[in-house]
């Protein structure tokens, strides 16, 4: 698990890396009276874009390949709207919203029937599988987690908050957990005896630990991701 980790995130912040270098130059483009500035706000759905590819980038789950694109997807229909290639009218299609969770809603639902009753242990659903797997879009999660063999996972808040409750878990070794906040939140709430190790990267957003440090303590717990105009924290 920590080597697919590792590679996941080195490709991420490559693209991350790359897209900030391209914003940079176009304001320094401005700066030197080459093009407009207003030219370049109005391009302000690229936020979308880069961060529907940085979740693609950072996913191992099929819910997160599905959000990443989803995210490139309306981000460019609405630059090819002020392209005036097309006319995608958000307020008009913003059903469209509606329509797409409650599809999501039903595939999941008939995905764990076909898998059986044992799918919330294998696909992070349930309170005693050992990996997480849960998304917020939109409203709020809130997740307890009682196995004593936890290994980590992803959590993903976009336009809404995740809480996950850890503290009668248990790790035995290590656990990494792999975040993705995108105007949201997520929270994290885990036993005394952890070490949290944070590892996440902040664009106009935030990581904070409020945990006390336990002495030669064993268990490791290390968060990844991105905090995206958005917020994670740790806390006992």
């Amino acid at each position: 698990m920590k080597d697919n980790f590792q590679s996941k995130g080195v490709t991420s912040q490559v693209v991350l890396g790359l897209l900030v270098i391209l914003m940079g130059l176009l304001f320094l483009l401005d700066n030197l009276d080459l093009i407009e500035i207003r030219r370049v706000l109005s391009f302000w759905p690229m936020v979308f874009i880069i961060a529907g590819t940085v979740k693609l980038c950072d996913t191992q789950s099929r819910n997160g390949q599905l959000l990443g694109g989803g995210l490139i997807g309306l981000g460019v229909l609405m630059i090819l709207d002020r392209m005036d290639i097309i006319d995608f009218d958000i307020r008009t299609l913003w059903p469209l919203f509606l329509i797409g969770a409650g599809a999501f809603v039903l595939y999941k639902a008939l995905d764990a029937r076909r898998a059986g009753p044992t799918a919330s242990l294998k696909d992070g659903t349930g309170p005693g599988s050992d990996v997480v797997d849960v998304a917020a879009i939109l409203g709020g999660f809130e997740r307890r987690v009682t196995t004593q063999n936890f290994r980590g996972g992803e959590i993903t808040a976009v336009m809404g908050g995740c809480s996950l409750d850890m503290r009668t878990a248990s790790i035995q070794d290590e656990a990494v957990i792999n975040v993705f906040a995108f105007w949201g939140g997520v929270t994290l709430k885990c036993p005394p005896d952890w070490t949290v190790v944070l590892q996440g990267t902040p664009i106009m957003g935030g990581f904070e630990e409020k945990t006390a440090t336990p002495p030669h303590s064993q268990k490791r717990l290390i968060i990844r991701g991105y905090a995206i105009m958005g917020g994670v924290e740790v806390r006992n």
